[in-house]
């Protein structure tokens, strides 16, 4: 990463995965789960679900959904958060493909 200062200010590109940029351990796992959970967050708005409503048909509790909400989806796994989309009817599509590199990476591309 670049370091530049901006009017005295200390600036550090981003890698493009912010979890990676901090140092947490398995960061490209916590961007996947991220980028899920904001997918969810999106459709339960576009819905127009409630905190109750959502946990129901998602199939977790509204506790669970409000931690969603807040950013702690530490206690779902990536599997269940894909769940949750399919239950909230959404497609979900993983495409394998070989890498330009000897280590592939993992990527989440949400529709708009």
């Amino acid at each position: 990463m670049k370091n530049k200062t901006i009017n005295g200010i200390a600036v550090e590109h981003s890698s493009g995965n912010v979890f990676a940029d901090l140092g947490l351990r398995d960061a490209d796992k916590l961007k996947i789960k991220s980028g899920l959970a904001i997918e969810i967050i999106k459709t339960m708005r576009l819905l127009d679900l409630s905190q109750v409503a959502a946990g129901k048909r998602m199939g977790i509790s509204q506790a669970k959904v409000s931690n969603l909400l807040r950013g702690d989806f530490t206690n779902l796994s990536e599997r269940k958060l894909m769940d949750c989309l399919n239950r909230l009817g959404c497609d979900i599509e993983i495409v394998i493909k070989p890498s330009g590199s000897e280590t592939g990476q993992l990527k989440l591309a949400a529709a708009e």
